[in-house]
């Protein structure tokens, strides 16, 4: 039998093969993989009856759980494409996601962390949103208004489904400030974590501990999905908590622990005030900030994780480069690794040719990795991709003589906080509709617990006048915590070179 061409053939495909192994725990309940399968196609059934069908978008605003993956599984069955958001989002940001792709339905919570996702969106217009319903409470209501798990309607809609038909879009920001749909296929996720699988050895009966979101590739992709497709063990972490993550752990005995280099910072800290019982781990991939040598060793000598590797992707790519199992600390900390399996990656200079290897320049990647577009953006879409098919990254790079990658710069200014992208473009806009602020420039600065932390020059309007307190407090009321400068610091000018365009250059040398 071939590769499962989709995500849901994927656990249509584990269902058969690992019926009754277990396939997700979650609260002391362990589900298994014929247990995940009937409920996301008894969902699915619920889903045709309330006319969702191929094309719609299916939107899902919530914290990691078993709930959030019987939606994803079920709205793709059904042809739909899901549209994650992000948990610290706050109302106005995931109202323009929601208009921008029509979803039309949402599935949230009503409590997480304290925030009420519905009433953050009870004043907003979404005039395409039909339903909102909540993904613990309303599931079996759903469920009862299909034909149950052997609705041949879900049967006929997994048939028509392909390789080629719209996965999930997934929003990231960049230059231009304005968050941007990236459309992928499942195609381009099917075969790449199928790779990444072997590159990690993660193995059938593994328990992998996901504490990165499932909004984010990380936690989706490489999370779950991952998961299906070697017959692991899903351990679903709504949010990292260090002292319920050594529980998980110990109790539910994880061997495989992904995520960015603050978790592992974490653990090591926690480990050296009260030892833990670490004997179950095995493997970790982390990256999303730059990891020094001396945690990689730490991670294998304290921690047991002796698979450790690092990886580099993006939202248009989720896995482009990965090192292997068994590089050494150095290599690992200091590269990214080398191209995944059937991916093309090289660096260019600014005409577009390769560069010789040692020699910094463009990363750019071409194969079945990368996105289809940028959603209802074909002007984003063409200045992403050159005439060959590559996508450029926008990061800057060398490439050894063993096709190792290390990033040296980026050619945007997106800095790394915790392991989430934050763009100043994007940061710098929501800033501006302060009533206050005249001019903004956003910078990253190193941080030693997140890696990078955003810090904001503001010029306040004439006449105006206004405090870094009142400054951070506002940023925390308007937009995702992740997003918000860490310093603000008010000034009465900025340097600008002719064009009069901000350098940033000078702001993070002063």
């Amino acid at each position: 039998m071939g590769q499962p061409a989709t995500i849901p053939h994927v656990a249509k495909h584990a269902a058969e093969l690992w019926s009754d192994e277990p396939a997700i725990i979650q609260a002391g309940e362990t589900w298994s993989f014929a247990d995940l399968w009937r409920r996301a196609r008894a969902a699915a059934s619920g889903l045709i009856a309330s006319g969702v069908g191929q094309g719609d978008r299916i939107a899902i605003w919530a914290p990691n759980s078993r709930e959030w993956i019987v939606v994803a599984l079920a709205a793709q069955a059904t042809g739909a494409a899901i549209v994650p958001l992000n948990t610290r989002l706050k109302g106005r940001e995931a109202a323009d996601i929601l208009r921008r792709t029509s979803a039309k339905m949402l599935f949230t919570v009503d409590n997480f962390l304290g925030t009420d996702y519905p009433a953050l969106l009870a004043k907003q217009d979404l005039p395409d949103l039909d339903e909102t319903l909540l993904i613990g409470r309303d599931l079996p209501g759903l469920d009862k208004r299909g034909s149950g798990e052997a609705d041949e309607r879900v049967d006929a809609a997994l048939e028509q489904l392909t390789s080629d038909d719209v996965s999930d879009i997934m929003f990231t920001s960049g230059t231009t400030g304005a968050p941007k749909g990236v459309v992928t296929t499942h195609g381009s996720i099917v075969p790449m974590f199928h790779h990444w699988v072997g590159l990690m050895g993660l193995e059938k009966g593994e328990r992998y501990l996901i504490i990165n979101p499932f909004f984010h590739s990380f936690g989706f992709k490489a999370g779950w999905v991952a998961a299906l497709v070697a017959g692991a063990v899903t351990i679903p972490v709504a949010n990292f908590d260090v002292d319920e993550v050594i529980r998980r752990i110990e109790q539910d005995r994880i061997n495989f622990l992904p995520g960015p280099p603050t978790i592992y910072q974490a653990l090591l800290a926690a480990k050296a005030e009260n030892d833990f019982d670490t004997s179950s781990l095995r493997g970790a991939a982390t990256g999303a900030a730059s990891v020094p040598p001396e945690l990689i060793r730490r991670m294998r000598a304290e921690l047991g994780l002796r698979d450790t590797v690092t990886a580099y992707g993006m939202t248009e790519c989720t896995t482009i480069t990965a090192c292997r199992r068994g590089d050494d600390a150095e290599l690992i900390a200091q590269s990214v690794g080398k191209a995944i399996p059937g991916l093309e990656v090289r660096v260019i200079d600014e005409d577009g040719e390769e560069l010789p290897r040692g020699e910094a320049g463009e990363i750019c990647v071409r194969g079945y990795g990368v996105m289809r577009e940028y959603l209802d953006d074909p002007d984003a879409t063409a200045s992403a991709f050159d005439a060959d098919g590559w996508l450029h990254t926008g990061d800057i790079g060398t490439m050894d003589a063993d096709g190792y990658v290390r990033i040296t710069d980026r050619l945007k200014d997106m800095y790394i906080s915790g392991g989430f992208n934050c763009y100043p473009a994007e940061i710098e806009k929501l800033l501006s509709e302060h009533p206050e602020i005249g001019t903004v420039a956003v910078i990253g600065v190193p941080d030693e617990r997140l890696g990078e932390v955003g810090k904001a020059f503001v010029i306040p309007r004439p006449g105006k006048s206004l405090s870094a307190e009142s400054l951070l407090a506002w940023a925390r009321a308007n937009m995702a915590n992740y997003k918000v400068p860490r310093e603000f610091k008010v000034v009465s000018e900025l340097p600008l070179n002719a064009s009069g365009k901000v350098l940033k250059t000078e702001l993070r040398e002063g």
